[in-house]
């Protein structure tokens, strides 16, 4: 379906032109959702920086998370996972993602805060949907930091994602809506795990254009 995040970003960026040149702000979910929301950000000539949101993986099966947590602290956590956690193991897990979070903050940001949100239209980007749990817990924290408007954006989904964000968001931009959608790599000719120093220099590379 796409060739790589760029051409994931570049397609996603098409389908929200109307807000080109309306001065909204776009939030790229690392680590791959910094390239999609990068070439949104540079079609729309809109402000772009990194939100920082965290799966809450489960011990022993790092790929299945049981909610996840954003760079202020907003939590979601999927209702159920009481039965086999303990609220210590739990304590636990989010404190090492707190750490993570300010690893990823002065890693891929370089210490910088996130841009003001307040009143402003926010567009999250990540370059695929799969549970979902940390896009809630970045519309969490736009929301606990009263943005006018939140506008989920994503090359891929599944469907039953795009009408659950339809309830937590204010509009669900998404290309593709696989009927077996198991995983966001499929979606992808080229894919790989994007490293620090990749989305940290796509942050960089932005910074520098709105110097010249």
């Amino acid at each position: 379906m796409f060739e790589d995040r760029k051409d994931a970003g570049v397609k996603s960026a098409r389908a929200l032109k109307k807000y080109k040149g309306q001065g909204v702000l776009v939030l790229g979910i690392p680590k791959g959702g910094v390239e999609v929301g990068y070439e949104v950000a540079k079609y729309l000539n809109a402000d772009f920086s990194i939100i920082i949101s965290r799966k809450l993986p489960f011990p022993g099966n790092p790929e299945f998370g049981f909610g996840a947590i954003s760079e202020d602290g907003s939590i979601f956590i999927i209702s159920g996972y009481e039965e086999s956690l303990s609220q210590e193991l739990v304590a636990d897990i989010i404190e090492e993602q707190k750490l993570e979070i300010k690893r990823r903050i002065s890693v891929l940001r370089n210490g910088e805060p996130l841009p003001e949100i307040k009143d402003r239209t926010v567009i999250l980007v990540d370059d695929g949907i799969a549970m979902g749990s940390t896009m809630r817990a970045a519309i969490y924290l736009c929301k606990n930091k009263k943005a006018k408007k939140i506008i989920v954006a994503s090359p891929v989904s599944g469907e039953n994602i795009e009408k659950e964000f339809a309830h937590l968001a204010d509009e669900v931009v998404i290309l593709e809506k696989p009927v077996f959608f198991s995983a966001v790599a499929q979606a992808y000719q080229n894919w790989y795990d994007v490293p620090d120093t990749e989305a940290a220099s796509i942050l960089q590379k932005w910074e520098t254009s709105l110097k010249h």
